[in-house]
């Protein structure tokens, strides 16, 4: 089984309760809206990271991160960006996971037989929502999430 870490919305806020909950993860993605590329580098100590650039990322380093990014993991293929509406239609070929973040509400949904995950923020909370990270596990056709508060 490969676990994916998922993070999105940090905004400059890099929680020691979300370090904790990624780690022993095989890899990471962060779908946008980092804060500072310090925040990238502390996120690499713990597992390979995938990211894309969120609207809020403007700074000269972030402008060479993509706005979307896929990935295959054990043959699953995976969808990343910032904001649901930035993703391509039609889905690029095989995808089977899409995961974004921009709204700060965590969620899991299966439509058309591709799972939409948003990991929520785990950086400052806003409105009432929660603080949040996600797991996506995949042991080979299989691909479960698990949303994960944390305790702030």
């Amino acid at each position: 089984m490969t676990r994916i870490g998922l993070i999105s919305d940090t905004h400059g806020l890099l929680r020691p309760q979300a370090l904790a909950a990624l780690q022993g993860c095989d890899a990471l993605i962060h779908a946008g809206d980092i804060g500072p590329e310090e925040l990238l580098r502390r996120l690499e100590t713990i597992a390979p990271l995938t990211v894309v650039r969120g609207n809020n990322d403007r700074a000269d380093w972030a402008l060479a991160l993509p706005h979307s990014a896929l990935l295959d993991v054990e043959g699953v293929r995976v969808c990343v960006v910032h904001d649901v509406k930035e993703v391509p239609a039609p889905l690029p070929p095989g995808v089977r996971v899409v995961v974004a973040g921009h709204s700060h509400k965590p969620g899991c949904a299966e439509r058309g037989g591709v799972l939409w995950v948003n990991p929520g923020s785990a950086g400052p909370r806003r409105f009432r929502l929660p603080v949040s990270v996600g797991e996506l596990r995949v042991s080979g056709s299989r691909v479960e999430v698990e949303l994960h508060t944390l305790a702030v």
